[in-house]
């Protein structure tokens, strides 16, 4: 063989090893993408989804679908996804309102508050000073409370501040709830370093339920909108959610563990009894109450150093276990 054919015939081996290389690669890419979206609907379907009872959450999938709005119905939470185009943070809906924090990139990273309709069409924006962190709205879609960290960014650090704005969507802004009246054990108080995060509505449009810290100390704090006022009624309890009925609140709690852990409890309001939830991993979420016997979190795989997060549910009378209700998702809420 000359040297001539021993180049050329180098020469195509290489070629044909690239090219099979190439094949092998767009097949496995192709696969893989298969393998993602199968059993994920089309934003178009986000439409249909509205129409029974769901679940909307920010979409932790490392896929296309990472960070956007993303529904499920109620009754196939690991079933057909429908992602829409919008992206957000953290996330809240009722049948008719969307509340949305969003990070916006450019020289500086930033954050937007909004409210969007049912078809997801903005309504109204709303102040958001810091680094999202909660975002609740009323059961009729008329209220928006949003949390962000002003200095510091997260619940563990000595340092953090945070800033806690409700308003009336079609209406007035009732400010940052630091400024309301603080009832403490029969006596009004101003300390210094309080801090006001983790709103959930009552149905009345007027009462509430949020997390008051001061002097390193975290207290579950009933308000009112109409009076300006909270009022504290128990100690160690942190982002609160109201259950459907009105009766239940849940919450996490440290019991004595180190700063960033925490465990989740429920409170009767009747009665004052608190009852810890099944589980040994520290949450770090405002609860949702998936129907008035179960809630929903949020929390990061021990597995996985990526950002992926799955949605777990657990019984909220402290018997049996966590599982996994919807897998690579973030902030969910049940729309009924």
């Amino acid at each position: 063989m000359s040297r001539r054919t021993r180049v050329l015939t180098t020469v195509v081996v290489a070629v044909l090893a690239l090219g099979a290389g190439t094949a092998y690669l767009w097949r496995a890419r192709a696969q893989e993408t298969q393998r993602s979206s199968r059993g994920q609907a089309t934003a178009a379907d986000y439409g249909r989804l509205r129409a029974e009872p769901h679940l909307v959450f920010r979409s932790t999938r490392r896929d296309a679908s990472f960070g956007r709005l993303t529904a499920v119905a109620l009754l196939d939470p690991k079933g057909p996804r429908a992602v829409t185009a919008t992206s957000c943070e953290r996330v809240d809906a009722t049948a008719e309102r969307v509340l949305c924090l969003a990070q916006r990139r450019g020289v500086a990273i930033s954050y937007r508050a909004t409210v969007l309709d049912a078809a997801l069409h903005e309504i109204r924006p709303l102040q958001l000073s810091g680094v999202a962190s909660r975002a609740r709205l009323s059961g009729d879609g008329r209220l928006a409370a949003t949390t962000s960290f002003v200095a510091g960014h997260s619940y563990a650090s000595a340092s953090f501040s945070t800033q806690t704005l409700v308003a009336r969507v079609d209406g007035e802004s009732y400010g940052d709830l630091e400024q309301f009246t603080l009832v403490h054990r029969g006596q009004q108080i101003a300390p210094r370093d309080r801090n006001v995060w983790g709103v959930t509505f009552a149905d009345d449009d007027d009462t509430f339920y949020a997390t008051v810290a001061w002097a390193g100390r975290t207290w579950l704090a009933h308000g009112s909108l109409a009076h300006r006022r909270l009022t504290t009624v128990r100690d160690d309890a942190e982002c609160p959610s109201l259950s459907p009925d009105g009766t239940h609140v849940a919450y996490k709690k440290r019991l004595g563990l180190p700063a960033g852990q925490w465990r989740l409890a429920t409170l009767d309001l009747s009665t004052g009894r608190e009852t810890l939830l099944a589980g040994d991993r520290s949450v770090d979420d405002q609860l949702e109450w998936l129907d008035a016997a179960t809630v929903l979190y949020g929390l990061l795989r021990a597995d996985q150093r990526e950002a992926v997060t799955d949605v777990w549910a657990v019984p909220a009378d402290g018997t049996g276990a966590p599982r996994v209700l919807v897998p690579g998702a973030w902030s969910p809420s049940v729309v009924r």
